[in-house]
């Protein structure tokens, strides 16, 4: 069994308490490594570490961090199969979405080292005479960023290289829960001499613990926190008492609205991917489908094929599995507990709706529910397991108007063949992200990021870079010598 260290200012150290977190393999149910629970201590120490390095990282040239960012990702690319294999020990995705999502953080690392040299402000005109207005962009500070279990490498790389590209420091908080993709990335960080100690910084431990303790640090500049909309909520409470900017990825209840129109080729296979992608695990995963009441029947049918197709199973033993296991004992018992809530109000189950038959660990079949009502928690809470809701509608208009009853932002999609439906949708739906005819996963040049309790903000492509930039204008008057 691993027995892992923090990571403050480029060395590994204890921590100031002596309290540990088990981690443990979701679809055997074995402890396979252990945190140091941190305290408050050790997020001061990491913090000021950071915010020491700071003051000369920041004024490293941009191309000089850009190169540094690239070789992150060369050295996880040299180190993928390690990756793949802690991710599925750690997390439980199947090989195929666990070496997706290495190869998409080694993707990322080299795309955002592309920006060090595209970081730009502007000059604009002077009301003034002899005066030149110049907007300067210069790195917000430290920043905290607290991962999630559900991609802990990949929200792990867009945290990082944008942090580290614009000049920023970084402490960072993995889950509790998958921490061990973010200790080997640590190796890789110990590894590389050119960056400077204190630049990047490892505190492990609990989010009501830690978490708090780095949204509430005056040194820190900016918390980037990807989580829960409770956990988002505790960390903008922090970051009030000193003004500390947020940037949020919360949850979301993505609708997927198929109309009479649709291919149902495509709209099954995208959204039977787009459902139980990670186990059903993403915040942009497909929560319900609107599907048009002339097609519903045949829809539901293929639907149900689809998933009944698919194999359960540890990932870690077999590469050929579909759907693995649920983070948690936690989790799977509120995916049953809200399957049991619908059934009981009236909903009918298609397929699955209970454990899967294994000895160990937390599988759910993956599932299909009809005749859901509207206002049922199904339907308006996020579901985060294998489990899809299904209603029918009459009109477009109905359907948008469900699609966005809904407390959340984040994606959506629709399905049709018909051009003006699709822009019709497009233009209504209230979501940071609407998909057509494909499945739900975003690019890492896009911009990932929600409305409403969905969040503030993001971290890839040019517009979530910009979150880790503070503005500065310049007023430069001169004087002009009369010959």
């Amino acid at each position: 069994m691993i027995t892992h260290q923090l990571y403050i200012n480029g060395e590994y150290t204890e921590s100031s308490g002596n309290e540990w977190l088990d981690i443990l393999n979701p679809s055997t149910e074995e402890v396979i490594s252990r945190t140091p629970k941190g305290t408050k201590e050790d997020v001061d120490r990491a913090v000021q570490a950071a915010f020491e390095a700071q003051k000369g990282w920041e004024h490293t040239p941009n191309i000089e961090r850009g190169k540094i960012v690239r070789e992150l990702g060369d050295q996880m690319e040299e180190n993928r199969a390690t990756f793949i294999e802690l991710l599925q020990q750690e997390q439980g995705k199947d090989y195929e979405l666990a070496s997706g999502e290495v190869d998409l953080a080694i993707d990322f690392f080299r795309y955002m080292s592309e920006w060090a040299r595209r970081i730009e402000g502007d000059v604009v005109p002077s009301d003034r005479p002899n005066e030149h207005i110049y907007i300067h962009k210069k790195p917000i500070g430290v920043v905290a960023g607290i991962v999630p279990w559900n991609f802990p490498v990949f929200i792990l790389a867009r945290k990082v290289a944008t942090a580290l590209v614009t000049g920023c420091t970084i402490v960072l908080k993995p889950s509790q829960q998958t921490p061990n993709t973010a200790m080997e990335f640590t190796k890789l960080i110990d590894k590389m001499d050119e960056l400077p100690k204190g630049v990047y910084n490892v505190v492990t431990g609990t989010g009501s613990e830690i978490g708090n303790a780095l949204a509430s640090h005056k040194n820190v500049a900016m918390i980037s926190m990807t989580g829960s909309v409770a956990a988002g909520t505790k960390v903008m409470e922090a970051a009030a008492q000193n003004i500390t900017k947020v940037n949020l990825e919360l949850g979301g209840k993505a609708p997927a609205i198929v109309t009479a129109n649709a291919d149902l080729d495509v709209a099954v296979e995208s959204i039977q991917t787009s459902r139980l992608a990670n186990n059903g695990q993403a915040c942009t995963n497909a929560e319900r489908v609107y599907v048009h009441e002339s097609i519903a029947d045949e829809f539901v049918d293929r639907l149900r094929e689809s998933f009944e197709q698919l194999k359960i199973g540890d990932p870690n033993e077999n590469k050929d599995v579909d759907v693995g296991p649920l983070v948690s004992q936690d989790r799977l018992e509120e995916v049953e507990s809200m399957v049991e809530e619908a059934v009981g109000a009236g909903a009918v189950v298609v397929t699955g709706g209970e454990r899967a038959d294994v000895e160990k660990g937390y599988f759910y079949k993956p599932t299909i529910i009809k005749n859901v009502e509207q206002d049922s928690p199904i339907m308006q809470e996020e579901i985060f397991g294998p489990v899809i809701p299904i209603t029918t509608y009459k009109t477009l208009d109905e359907a948008i108007e469900k699609g966005n009853d809904t407390e959340f932002g984040l994606s959506s999609s629709v399905y049709t063949d018909d051009l003006n439906e699709a822009m019709r949708v497009v233009d209504e739906l209230k979501f940071g992200e609407t998909f057509v005819n494909r499945e739900n996963f975003e690019a890492v040049q896009g911009y990932h990021a929600g409305m409403r309790k969905s969040g503030l903000g993001g971290t890839d492509g040019k517009y979530g870079m910009e979150d880790f930039l503070a503005t500065q204008v310049v007023y430069m008057q001169f004087k002009k010598d009369k010959q």
